[in-house]
């Protein structure tokens, strides 16, 4: 898979190898600002890696709560900056939404690692009123097996960085549907969510979730958000993402790699092969 281009900058740095010294060009992941607007109204900044940013945008508003479904969506686009030549804007119409924008507002700047920073509290998900999980979706440990490897060999970014993270869209069956990256892993996700949110795909009732690094309380609240009945991470979960995660029923799996998992809640849904559904 190759890059996005605008995802990627490049700069000239300085490399000490074996007590030799030489100048190299490098690659390095792109971050930059985008400002989100909704019915005119600002709603939220967020630092991101460039690329997809009408997935972003459309899995921020889903997993926000903002709106409910892609038939809420009047419009989206993305602005271009005359000057720049860059697009750090996305303007959205939408309909019947759950809030006013104007009073969501809450002081936004999502910072790359922090996700929803102001609002992690099960109390407020649980309020929501989100689809209950598929309480009948099933996976093989064999296809947990196969995750890690799968997503880190199409992280495009990633291969010329070394500095970004991903998530990925699996089926039952182990077959990735989709990959995203980014400098946030919450923006990754939102992306995937997005993606499928404007492919009219959700709720993605049958397919498994897995992230790069931890498995936080963010990551697991835009999982259920989604519909999502299963979600991996390559390292530990957070002690709120597996509360949430117990009480609203998502099987959530830290520490997946090569041969090894642990399951946190509902450990049901990994079953031995042949009973997969």
């Amino acid at each position: 898979m190759r890059p996005p281009k605008q995802s990627l900058e490049i700069t000239d740095v300085v490399e000490w190898r074996d007590g030799e010294i030489r100048r190299v060009v490098d690659y390095l992941a792109a971050e930059e600002p985008l400002e989100i607007r909704v019915n005119g109204t600002p709603l939220s900044v967020t630092m991101r890696t460039p690329g997809h940013d009408l997935e972003l945008t459309a899995g921020f508003l889903l997993t926000e709560g903002i709106i409910d479904g892609a038939d809420q969506l009047k419009g989206i686009r993305s602005v271009l900056n005359e000057k720049t030549g860059r697009s750090n804007l996305v303007e959205v119409e939408i309909i019947d939404a759950n809030c006013d924008p104007a009073s969501m507002r809450r002081n936004f700047f999502a910072a790359s690692s922090c996700g929803v920073c102001g609002k992690a509290s099960i109390e407020s998900i649980r309020r929501r009123g989100l689809r209950a999980l598929n309480p009948d979706f099933r996976v093989t440990p064999e296809v947990l097996y196969s995750l890690a490897d799968k997503l880190r060999g199409d992280q495009a970014v990633f291969e010329k960085t070394g500095g970004l993270h991903a998530a990925g869209l699996f089926t039952a069956e182990g077959e990735l549907l989709e990959l995203r990256e980014d400098i946030g892993r919450h923006n990754a996700v939102d992306k995937i969510i997005g993606w499928a949110l404007l492919e009219k795909r959700l709720p993605l009732s049958n397919h498994i979730l897995m992230v790069s690094g931890r498995g936080g309380f963010e990551l697991a609240q835009k999982a259920i958000a989604a519909g999502i009945a299963a979600m991996a991470s390559v390292s530990a979960p957070s002690s709120l993402a597996v509360k949430l995660a117990r009480e609203l029923g998502l099987t959530l799996i830290g520490f997946l790699r090569g041969s090894r998992f642990v399951v946190y809640s509902h450990g049901e849904r990994v079953v031995p092969g042949g009973n997969a559904v």
